[in-house]
């Protein structure tokens, strides 16, 4: 059940990832939330997503090397 879960985040964060990337002009209103007193620019978001596609790499690596073999 651990690995499932891990490998549920990884999903999720390549989804949020590639969204920030394809359409930052639908996830510009949840970074407005989210990053209250700053207002967020079409750049942050696609730096934003960047780094969650890294860590979506880094959570698939995480997740390959505890698989038994």
């Amino acid at each position: 059940m651990q690995g499932l879960a891990l490998a549920v985040a990884v999903q999720l964060s390549l989804g949020i990832g590639l969204a920030g990337l394809f359409w930052p002009e639908k996830l510009k209103p949840v970074f407005e939330v989210l990053m209250f007193p700053f207002y967020p620019t079409f750049r942050v978001v696609r730096w934003h997503s960047i780094a969650t596609l890294a860590i979506s790499f880094l959570l698939f690596v995480s997740w390959i090397t505890q698989l038994p073999h």
